[in-house]
């Protein structure tokens, strides 16, 4: 039985994994990137959302202004 222990790939370092992506990056294609509008207040039926949540949501700036 022999003692020699041969990384398997997935151990390989971060600089190789990088070096892989870097080599790959230019075969990816980039989606082209689609503007979406946003949905009408008349169409969105059947949410509920408890009144502490709705709170919450208010008070992010991200949401509520």
């Amino acid at each position: 039985m022999s003692n020699n222990i041969v990384p398997s790939e997935s151990e390989m370092s971060l600089a190789e994994l990088r070096g892989d992506c870097a080599r790959m990056a230019p075969h990816w294609a980039v989606p082209a990137k689609t503007s979406t509008k946003p949905v009408e207040p008349s169409r969105i039926h059947g949410v509920t959302v408890p009144p502490s949540s709705a709170r919450l949501i208010d008070a992010m700036s991200d949401y509520g202004d």
